[in-house]
């Protein structure tokens, strides 16, 4: 392994070499790691009330307990990789992040708070991860390669889900629902390793100059790209949350062709997030394809009204659609939060726009479920795509400038 590039070498463009593929892999593989995690959760759920006799209130908690851990925790952690730099940071919080998950796991079946606090300490400690990772990304990479760079780190999400999703169950028949969490532990402990090891901090040129400039957020271009993110997390999470309940329930497919089909749009969606940083780094921009995406948006959750009410077909094509459209924005938010927020803050920058996109995760099913529950699908999708409509217009197109790192 050659030393780390001299801090004083210039741009990233400058010294990154090879290398920073490398650095991005890691990246990707310990991001996969946490979200194995927090967002793993889920699939215990039918374990869980079989084993423990729990209701689904009393099991949202357990579900919700890592996501809460996460959500307090990253800003905080955020702020440390400005200042400690994103190695040590991101290894710290998955070597207790792994102590905590693997705590979680022989925790006595009894002591419920105890296992909740340790799930929400998991989350906390993951959250290192979810801060860091996209500062160490963008520190390596070059302007006109950070969209496909973001674009791939980007993909860790559904990654570390599907990882989830074919072990976790099984694990929980075999070994124990909670012994199940023993496999994210030792995931997150190999990468602590990894990262502590391979994972070195980027170029930090310019630093002193960009913390004298002060923050960024003293102007509304960020908190508009903040804004506008979070508000498009909402038909994300409308698609992703009801796709498999509607495929079953009102076209009448199966339960495991509609997981399959949920699956394929996942994995193609990732590869769609690399394509759309692909294109904005052609083109120069994060804040127009940006737009344009929302604007899509739009247009496939009416197009998923019109086929509800009138065309059954074109709902189930709107879905499908959907499932690639709504997830394309993500990797382009954070690429802009990071660049505007320049080297002295992108740490805390990124973890403000993680947890604004967090919370509307969060409060998007239950909210979007008690309406499409009460007034039907056609109208809970309408509603859920005036989000797009508030973001095509908060979008900073025009504010967009070149970034100076």
């Amino acid at each position: 392994m050659t030393s780390p590039p001299d801090a004083t070498a210039g741009t990233p463009a400058a010294t990154a070499g090879s290398r920073r593929w490398v650095v991005l892999a890691i990246g990707v593989c310990a991001q996969a790691s946490a979200c194995a995690f927090v967002y793993g959760a889920p699939f215990l759920v039918p374990q869980l009330r079989d084993t423990l006799g729990l209701s689904l209130a009393a099991v949202g908690r357990y579900v919700a307990a890592p996501v809460v851990g996460l959500l307090l925790a990253l800003v905080a952690w955020g702020a440390a990789a400005d200042r400690f730099g994103e190695r040590r940071v991101m290894s710290t919080g998955l070597l207790l992040g792994s102590a905590a998950m693997g705590a979680a796991a022989l925790a006595p079946v009894g002591d419920s708070v105890a296992r909740l606090l340790l799930l929400a300490l998991g989350g906390a400690m993951a959250a290192s991860v979810f801060a860091a990772s996209g500062r160490l990304v963008m520190g390596w990479f070059p302007r006109h390669e950070r969209g496909v760079a973001m674009g791939v780190r980007q993909t860790a999400q559904p990654l570390g889900v599907a990882v989830a999703g074919f072990t976790l169950p099984t694990l929980a028949a075999s070994a124990g629902t909670f012994a199940s969490l023993a496999l994210p532990a030792a995931l997150c402990l190999v990468m602590g390793v990894l990262v502590a090891a391979f994972a070195a901090d980027p170029p930090r040129a310019g630093l002193a100059a960009a913390a004298a400039a002060g923050s960024p957020y003293r102007t509304p271009l960020l908190w508009r790209v903040h804004a506008a993110s979070a508000l498009l997390v909402m038909p994300q999470f409308a698609v992703s949350a009801f796709t498999v309940e509607y495929l079953v329930r009102e076209q009448g497919f199966a339960v495991a062709g509609a997981g399959v089909l949920v699956g394929v749009v996942q994995f193609v969606g990732a590869a769609g997030r690399i394509g759309i940083g692909w294109w904005s780094d052609r083109v120069g921009s994060r804040m127009r394809p940006m737009r344009q995406i929302s604007v899509a948006t739009v247009a496939v959750l009416a197009a998923f009204a019109v086929g509800d009410l009138f065309a059954p077909w074109l709902a189930v094509a709107a879905l499908v659609v959907g499932g690639l459209v709504t997830v394309a924005h993500n990797g382009l938010g954070y690429t802009a939060t990071a660049e505007i927020a320049g080297p002295a803050w992108s740490g805390r920058a990124l973890g403000v726009q993680n947890t604004g996109q967090n919370v509307f995760s969060a409060l998007t099913p239950p909210v979007l479920g008690a309406v499409i529950g009460t007034v039907g699908y056609a109208a809970g999708f309408l509603l859920a795509a005036v989000a797009p409509v508030i973001a095509t217009a908060v979008t900073p197109v025009r504010q967009e400038r070149s970034p100076e790192w």
